[in-house]
């Protein structure tokens, strides 16, 4: 079984088109952001970053690369990155097509902004039933 740091390089490779430049590119903004991030491959082959719980997800459609933050509803974009999946209560995604440019800076802050929210959460206290 491969590890899932593997698996996301194979998908890359796979996808040998603009999506897989795309994916590598947001996957290196997202270990820049938090260099501690953690891999997974989950869902029969969907990328997963982590930290203190899921960040995001990187799906490859034939015409757009999927990020998609499990609380993404709950952390603040003031680059309006978001494009998709806004009618939710918890996720938010971020669609990119060909030739889409998103700013690295704004990208890493949102990343950093999922990273912060999911440490809060584990650290709250539990409130007894």
């Amino acid at each position: 079984m491969k590890a899932a740091s593997e698996e996301i390089d194979q998908r890359i490779a796979d996808l040998g088109d603009w999506r897989g430049d795309v994916l590598a590119r947001m996957r290196k903004l997202i270990h820049d952001a938090v260099p501690d991030v953690v891999e997974t491959w989950k869902w029969r082959g969907t990328p997963v970053w982590e930290h203190n719980g899921i960040l995001c997800t990187g799906e490859s459609y034939k015409d757009k690369i999927k990020l998609t933050f499990a609380k993404g509803a709950s952390i603040p974009d003031p680059g309006k990155l978001f494009n998709a999946s806004l009618d939710g209560n918890a996720r938010r995604a971020i669609d990119i097509g060909e030739g889409a440019k998103i700013d690295a800076t704004k990208f890493k802050a949102l990343v950093k902004a999922a990273a912060a929210l999911n440490t809060a959460k584990k650290a709250a206290p539990k409130r007894p039933l």
